[in-house]
């Protein structure tokens, strides 16, 4: 780069003087900073963007990296599973032929079938005709209720 000093921008400043003059000076030093802070901030941007290709590119590499090193150890737990359940089946084989006393039970199922279905979804003139009750009585009106009459 260009080494400037001291004497040498006062010496630059000096011709400049001279040769442009005095009123059109401040002008032309303005026009001059403007350029080049817009020539700075160019450089600058295209620093930044080739930083973010740079990055990009080594995000890109370490991902297939990643993905490869994730694909091995997917193949590495698969073919240690089927060899596992290969000597699994070898050594166990029947389970209570060998093991006597064992005995393999069914898959536990809730009692009532479908537990989770409404099951009061019935319309109100089912419900009266087949004489289904419709309506919780508490323990005191049903004794109430159901008491023999007095015979008097």
């Amino acid at each position: 780069m260009i080494d400037l000093g001291v004497s040498k921008i006062a010496l630059i400043g000096a011709v400049a003087l001279i040769v442009i003059g005095p009123e059109k000076l401040p002008r032309l030093a303005r026009t001059i900073g403007t350029l080049l802070g817009k020539a700075q901030r160019y450089v600058a941007d295209v620093k930044q963007e080739v930083s973010r290709s740079m990055e990009l590119d080594e995000l890109k590499k370490m991902k297939d990296t990643v993905e490869g090193a994730a694909r091995d150890v997917e193949n590495s737990i698969q073919t240690h599973a089927g060899d596992f359940e290969k000597s699994w089946t070898e050594t166990t084989g029947d389970v209570s032929s060998h093991l006597p006393g064992l005995e393999i039970f069914p898959q536990y199922s809730h009692p009532k079938k479908k537990w989770r279905q409404k099951t009061t979804a019935m319309p109100q003139w089912y419900k009266a005709r087949s004489g289904t009750r419709t309506k919780a009585l508490s323990g005191a009106a049903r004794v109430a209720r159901f008491r023999p009459a007095k015979n008097n």
